[in-house]
């Protein structure tokens, strides 16, 4: 199944160069939809005739972000430190992490499309 995403311009690097392999996502009814096999398009949030596309190659379910983010090296989700996850709840609310819990979306980047 084909999936699309929207990403900011630095996880949307990340994820193109090959340093990020774990974006992480509230485990909302559309990411339960999610199945190990699938492929994601990812489109830049800033310019969304750029997209890349990714194949989901395992999925991790935690209670809350702060669990998801100590179970990894932060670099393999984008960022500098485990505490970094706290910039999670700019996209999500405390309210809907207790309601869904989290996910972790381990891909391997496929490359590029052109939309």
């Amino acid at each position: 199944m084909l999936h699309q995403m929207r990403l900011q311009p630095s996880p949307f690097e990340k994820i193109k160069n090959g340093s990020k392999t774990i974006e992480v996502r509230l485990l909302d009814e559309k990411r339960q939809q999610l199945n190990i096999g699938d492929e994601i398009i990812f489109t830049l949030a800033t310019d969304e005739q750029q997209s890349i596309i990714a194949k989901v190659t395992k999925l991790s379910r935690f209670p809350a972000f702060k669990d998801l983010c100590m179970a990894f090296p932060p670099e393999q989700y984008g960022s500098k430190s485990h505490e970094e996850y706290v910039a999670m709840y700019k996209y999500y609310s405390s309210e809907d992490e207790q309601k869904y819990g989290v996910l972790a979306i381990e891909i391997k980047y496929l490359g590029g499309k052109v939309l």
